[in-house]
């Protein structure tokens, strides 16, 4: 990925950023575009892209003004991300802008016109771009390091994915303070109503649900966290989040991509820690139905992160989904090299 930079003149700037995806070996998996059905899903398709490009004006005190294709990351990116794990990211022709009232309040608001996904540049099955008529309004209040605040209202309208198109309004609750010598406490509690948007042929209403805890000190930490989206037994009646950086949440074996008609229950336990001069993670997943007695199977995911110098770093990293009632029994595993300057 090239990105070109170059300082603001004037308050204004210019970002252009290209990304290139090459397949090193055979193609023994499905791509989204080489019809390699058969095989397990690794949605990074070849082909070069416009990841970026657009204008930035900061020329107003505490104010950022953007247009263009754009990266745009709301909050834990659980509604509206990147999807930076892939090698081909999510970007958003769009047009935004945040201001900051004090060291307490922000706020932000974006018109989105088109997305462009993780399965592009080429047009296919899922298609590469959505004709969007979204919109995206953030705010968040610090009351200091005990709570943080945010309300979000996002409206998302696709004429090419109707059944996407949904209306969601939530609250988040973020804080986290010292407990003892070297260890500090954190939480976050979220709720969110989902309903149908745009021409969605579903007549729908879906909550979504988190709670977490956490505890952490230098090299070690431990995190406990309860997830619901809810469903229903209407087909298309589930709570959606298409815009998410999905890869992120519900497991890395990406079993969870689009939520289950009958919903899904996520309780989660991780551990964190340094040892042998990597960052380490190990992470157990239980998933069920959130509308019937199903059960949706375990995970176990795992990574080891090596830093090598300033510029460079060693991951290792893994998933084992075990199925129950859903999906097959699925196992992944990367190494990754990376390179920062």
């Amino acid at each position: 990925r090239r990105t070109v930079a170059p300082t603001p003149v004037a308050g204004f700037g210019l970002l252009l950023e290209v990304d290139d995806v090459r397949h090193i070996g055979a193609d023994n998996f499905n791509d989204t575009r080489n019809g390699v059905t058969d095989r397990p899903g690794v949605a990074d398709p070849e082909g070069t892209d416009l990841n970026q490009a657009l204008l930035r004006y900061t020329g107003w005190q505490d104010t950022e003004v953007v247009v263009g294709r754009q990266r745009i990351e709301r909050a834990n990116q659980r509604f509206v991300g990147g999807v930076g794990w892939r090698q081909n990211e999510q970007t958003f022709d769009a047009g935004g802008i945040s201001h900051k009232f004090g060291k307490k309040l922000a706020t932000s608001y974006s018109w989105v016109g088109q997305v462009n996904r993780i399965q592009g540049p080429d047009n296919g099955t899922p298609p590469a771009d959505l004709d969007s008529n979204t919109h995206l309004l953030d705010a968040s209040y610090a009351f200091g390091p005990l709570a943080t605040v945010a309300a979000y209202g996002y409206l998302m309208d696709f004429d090419n994915a109707d059944g996407l198109s949904n209306d969601t309004y939530g609250l988040r609750l973020t804080g986290a303070t010292d407990v003892a010598t070297g260890w500090k406490a954190g939480y976050a509690l979220e709720y969110a109503e989902q309903s149908d948007g745009g021409d969605n042929p579903v007549d729908y209403d879906a909550s979504y649900y988190l709670v977490e805890g956490s505890i952490s000190a230098a090299r070690l930490g431990f995190k406990l966290g309860y997830e619901v989206l809810e469903g229903d037994d209407a087909p298309g009646s589930a709570f959606r989040t298409p815009l998410a950086t999905l890869h992120a949440f519900q497991g890395w074996a990406d079993k969870f991509l689009t939520t289950p008609d009958a919903g899904v229950e996520d309780l989660y336990v991780a551990v964190t820690g340094k040892a042998l001069g990597a960052d380490l993670l190990v992470r157990f997943h239980d998933f069920s139905a959130e509308s019937s007695s199903a059960d949706w199977g375990s995970e176990v995911d795992f990574s080891a992160n090596w830093p090598l110098g300033k510029h460079y770093a060693v991951l290792l990293k893994g998933a084992t989904y075990d199925s129950d009632d859903l999906s097959t029994d699925t196992s992944k595993y990367w190494v990754q090299l990376t390179a920062n300057f």
